[in-house]
């Protein structure tokens, strides 16, 4: 933990006492505050409107209401906008996992999480930053998008907000380029590429690159496999390197 800086605040929403003892005892080896445990996803959502928690791990399956739902209420409020919920899960491709991620959820970790990596997890996501990296993140969604119904209560984003080459990131952001592998392909510096996310974040409304990728899917700005929709690929693709940023 920084000095000065205010210890991070956890909930853990888990309906088995020995994961969250389990979890809540690395968090407090590393300084992190349990500021509250849940049992149920209805319980979840009480803890974190009463203690405005920074980060809740949460369990998909649990009794009275499962871990999608209870993301979709904290998310959902207006007065729980700061607060991030990273989902717990036993498998990498739970099929549940990509409707927790359409519901806000800004990633996902394997219960078998080794301790560096949970309490570094953490920290990325309070920091504003998504957990998955963007390739795993394609590997669901290209995995299940198809299969579930469409998100009809999502507000519609509009992609004419975007610039041309914010749309052109955002389509080679889905295909699960990092930052860095973004400022190679377009011949630009992290720092721009960083911006142009930010912007594209921003102007969609989209909590961080998480919710990016499945937006460009959900659009249908790409489809599964990686590939844009017909048209649209040759296009990008025709752009030259020194296309104005």
């Amino acid at each position: 933990m920084t000095a000065g800086k205010p210890p991070l605040r956890v909930v853990i929403a888990d309906d088995q006492a020995l994961v969250r003892t389990g979890f809540k005892m690395i968090l407090a080896a590393d300084g992190i505050e349990v500021t509250a445990e849940a049992a149920d996803g209805a319980e979840a959502v009480a803890v974190v409107r009463r203690t405005r928690s920074d980060v809740v791990l949460m369990d998909i399956r649990m009794p009275e209401m499962d871990g999608i739902e209870a993301t979709r209420r904290i998310l959902g409020s207006d007065d729980l906008q700061a607060t991030r919920v990273i989902i717990l899960t036993t498998y990498d491709l739970d099929h549940y996992v990509y409707a927790a991620l359409t519901a806000g959820a800004s990633g996902f970790l394997l219960k078998d999480v080794s301790p560096e990596h949970l309490v570094t997890a953490l920290h990325l996501v309070q920091s504003g930053d998504a957990l998955l990296a963007p390739t795993i993140t394609r590997r669901l969604i290209e995995r299940f998008a198809k299969h579930d119904e469409p998100q009809t209560t999502a507000p519609h984003r509009d992609l004419a907000t975007l610039t041309p080459r914010e749309l052109e990131v955002l389509r080679l952001l889905a295909t699960g380029l990092s930052n860095a592998e973004l400022a190679s392909r377009l011949f630009l510096s992290p720092t721009t590429i960083k911006s142009h996310v930010g912007r594209i974040l921003s102007k969609l409304d989209l909590r961080d690159r998480v919710q990016a990728v499945v937006f460009a899917y959900e659009t249908g700005l790409i489809a599964p496999g990686g590939g844009a929709p017909s048209g649209d690929g040759d296009q990008a693709r025709s752009r030259k390197p020194g296309l104005p940023a």
